[in-house]
């Protein structure tokens, strides 16, 4: 890839860096789109040997370009997004992607269109990861900075994207108990 293009590349993909989710870190701060993407490629690294028969190289890289649409759109939180936000989100993105030198552009698309199907075990596991990270984030995050909604959707979101795996599932269930936790002690404060 030519230099040039690959700094201009770079720049819009450091938006991501500025682009804050709805979540919190634990110290209290908003957390980047860019760090939940981080967190969630991590814990693709980690989840390499309960899926020997994926590509786990490929979740990687699905991981690490999902939320790159929110580069152009800010990151709108699931249960405000409309199907419009997506629209517009998509339109975006695939514009820019298809900007991009051949090579990279194919394969991206190639990875967003698996990802959007979801037919696939990496896209499934890809999509799991996505959404357990966010509930797993909130957990760490202070309770108090959850809005009301936020009580029964960290104890059941996500559900659906691990049903596929027994190991998944355990995880939410994990997660789940760390939830159901959190929610207990902040009302014995």
């Amino acid at each position: 890839m030519e230099a040039r293009k690959l700094l201009d590349i770079l720049n819009l993909a450091e938006r991501l860096k500025d682009t804050t989710r709805h979540c919190y870190t634990k110290k209290g701060r908003h957390e980047s789109v860019a760090e939940h993407c981080w967190m969630a490629a991590l814990m693709a690294f980690f989840l390499r040997d309960e899926f020997p028969e994926a590509d786990m190289d490929k979740v990687i890289r699905m991981i690490i370009i999902h939320d790159l649409g929110e580069a152009f759109t800010g990151d709108i939180p699931t249960f405000d997004k409309t199907e419009a936000n997506e629209k517009t989100e998509e339109d975006l993105l695939y514009g820019w992607v298809k900007s991009l030198p051949a090579p990279h552009a194919d394969e991206m698309l190639s990875l967003y269109e698996e990802m959007a199907a979801r037919e696939t075990l990496e896209a499934k596991i890809y999509k799991a990861i996505d959404s357990m990270e966010a509930v797993i984030q909130h957990n760490i995050s202070n309770i108090a900075t959850w809005i009301p909604r936020e009580y029964e959707l960290n104890v059941t979101y996500g559900d659906d994207k691990v049903a596929f795996s027994e190991y998944l599932n355990g995880l939410r269930e994990e997660i789940r108990k760390d939830t159901l936790k959190k929610i207990e002690d902040a009302r014995q404060e």
